[in-house]
């Protein structure tokens, strides 16, 4: 099969090896002259971000670049962003990266012009309809990992260095106008980056199918996923240089965030505060999280996974599924409880507090309360 195409669900995107070389034309498509690449510390000196610079330069758009980003961009990091989109009198941005680049990317394109601050544009109600969207500069996005999916969503997450809460920040013009999906930039990543990364693609499927919304769209995307993401992630882990297990994780990752529209759950209730205040890795974090979960949304979701399993071709209905589940993160290392990954309980009652607050909690199958949220908690560390 060739893992090449033109798609336009939920955004134009442009997939395939080698596509990177179409950045150029991409930059006109969005209508950028001038743009600023957005992307994180440890990818700024990297051979494929040097040459997307080249690429850009080559073909006179300059060679514009705000890398002090941090693995969970705070609103610190933004607002120097927006100020070196404004210095450098930039005209769009190209967001690249995994998660922390493109959602940082994505908000200097849309702070750049508004005059509110950023909290007063947080996913609650209607709070988007706020901004002016003709002041949301052009938006370019191209991952560098398979997991966050952000480069086809309509929201980014900033946590405040304040409260150290995770902000889900969204408004629909954030939708990037034009995606590049190139397999071949995730080579070079580590084996424990492609699990961990790999695992966030899965979260977001298993959540979304998981959501007790109606989507049934939504429904179809996240269980492909997750075969996806079942038949390709040791593929991917055990040969970094397999194009085709690189691309069909890239799609995994697209298909997650597109169907999490549906909603998320406990899972990510539980990583974003994680995150927030251990500074851990998200992907590893939701699949640390994520047996527990599973058992606790059991009496809401065993139906639907033991239709679900034999698609993914696991035996034994919903509880073949959970033990899958363990079996697939050991089988990549990934550990068992996040005090492995340096989360304390002496900060359980801070963590609660930032789960009931993020709006995950409102996808779950099962209500989430601040009392089986607590046990949850206590449960993965």
């Amino acid at each position: 099969m060739s893992l090449v195409g033109n798609w336009s669900y939920p955004t134009a995107i442009r997939f395939g090896a080698g596509r990177i070389n179409e950045l150029p034309d991409a930059c006109a498509k969005a209508g950028m002259k001038r743009p600023l690449l957005v992307t994180d510390k440890g990818l700024a000196d990297l051979p494929i971000t040097k040459a997307a610079l080249d690429t850009i330069k080559a073909a006179g758009l300059g060679r514009g670049l705000f890398s002090d980003v941090d693995p969970n961009p705070s609103e610190v990091n933004l607002y120097a962003g927006v100020e070196a989109f404004k210095a450098g009198g930039h005209d769009g941005v190209i967001a690249f990266g995994g998660g922390s680049g493109l959602d940082l990317g994505k908000m200097v394109a849309f702070m750049s012009g508004q005059t509110r601050p950023l909290w007063d544009f947080e996913d609650i109600g209607d709070w988007w309809t706020r901004a002016d969207p003709d002041a949301i500069a052009p938006i370019i996005a191209v991952p560098t990992t398979a997991g966050t999916g952000s480069e086809v969503g309509r929201a980014a997450i900033i946590t405040n260095s304040v409260t150290h809460e995770k902000k889900i920040i969204f408004h629909p013009k954030v939708l990037p106008s034009v995606v590049i999906c190139d397999p071949e930039l995730t080579v070079g990543m580590p084996r424990f980056i492609t699990a961990g990364t790999g695992l966030d693609a899965f979260a977001h499927c298993v959540e979304a199918y998981s959501s007790p919304h109606y989507h049934p769209m939504s429904q179809g995307i996240a269980l492909e996923g997750m075969r996806l993401v079942i038949d390709y992630l040791p593929r991917a882990y055990a040969d970094g240089t397999d194009i085709e297990a690189r691309g069909q994780l890239m799609s995994a990752a697209a298909m997650g965030a597109t169907a999490f529209q549906k909603g998320l759950g406990a899972i990510h209730a539980l990583s974003h505060p994680v995150g927030a205040i251990f500074n851990t890795h998200h992907g590893t974090t939701n699949a640390v999280c994520m047996p527990a979960v599973l058992a606790f949304n059991a009496p809401a979701i065993k139906d639907r996974f033991d239709r679900a399993a034999g698609f993914l071709g696991i035996a034994g209905g919903f509880e073949g599924f959970q033990a899958f589940v363990q079996q697939f993160n050991d089988s990549f290392s990934i550990p068992r409880k996040l005090g492995e990954l340096g989360v304390t309980r002496d900060k359980i009652d801070a963590l609660v507090q930032g789960a009931i607050k993020d709006p995950s909690c409102g996808g779950n199958p099962i209500e989430l309360t601040e009392e089986n949220l607590r046990t949850l908690f206590e449960q993965v560390i």
